[in-house]
């Protein structure tokens, strides 16, 4: 499991149809083979470590369904890795399963922050609310404003200069993750046996 919360910016040095191998420093410190960091958002499994950073195995599937099917060799990439039972939970709670690609609308300076504005497919855009969590590229963000499946992002300076963001145009793609537990809440309220009297009309009604 992750957070969200970028620990630093890697280069991708070499990619093949089923590997990539990432130049990083912070989170190779106290990696072992088999841990699981999160590139871009992607929950890989570390197959290799070296001085300058790490190798991982990609399938075929997380090449298609993702944007790491798009990484060139130089490509920057967000690094996190998994969270430890006694880390600081300073996001929120990212599975590192990609739900699907967004796709930039606008990516501009409003004095000092930042707008980011991207196009969802429905399928993840109904699993979105204003003032909840979105995780783009690997990065905890809070939804400022979502039209059908347009959303808004506030970006801080400091997650724009520290993240592969700054990287990024209009027209590029990202991967998204929505919150998981609107994913279980929806489980939860399909199950013919929910006895609970709770519905999503209930839900809407008291502010959910």
């Amino acid at each position: 499991m992750f957070t969200g919360i970028v620990e630093e910016i890697g280069k991708i040095l070499f990619v093949t149809k089923n590997r990539i191998t990432v130049e990083a420093k912070t989170v190779t410190e106290d990696a072992k083979i088999g841990d699981s960091i999160a590139v871009n958002g992607v929950c890989l499994t570390v197959t290799a470590i070296n001085s300058n950073g790490f190798d991982a195995d990609v399938s075929p599937e997380t090449f298609r369904v993702t944007t790491l099917g798009k990484l060139k060799n130089g490509s920057l990439v967000n690094l996190e890795r998994a969270m430890p039972m006694n880390g600081r939970f300073g996001g929120h709670i990212v599975s590192g399963h990609v739900d699907g690609i967004g796709k930039i609308c606008l990516l501009q300076k409003d004095n000092e922050f930042y707008n980011l504005v991207i196009e969802l497919d429905e399928k993840e855009s109904k699993y979105v609310v204003k003032k909840g969590s979105i995780t783009i590229n690997g990065i905890s963000l809070t939804v400022a404003e979502i039209d059908g499946n347009i959303v808004r992002v506030a970006i801080i300076p400091h997650t724009f200069e520290n993240t592969s963001l700054k990287t990024l145009k209009t027209g590029d793609y990202v991967n998204i993750e929505t919150d998981i537990i609107s994913k279980y809440v929806e489980k939860f309220l399909s199950t013919r046996d929910n006895s609970t009297g709770i519905s999503m009309e209930f839900l809407r009604e008291n502010g959910f």
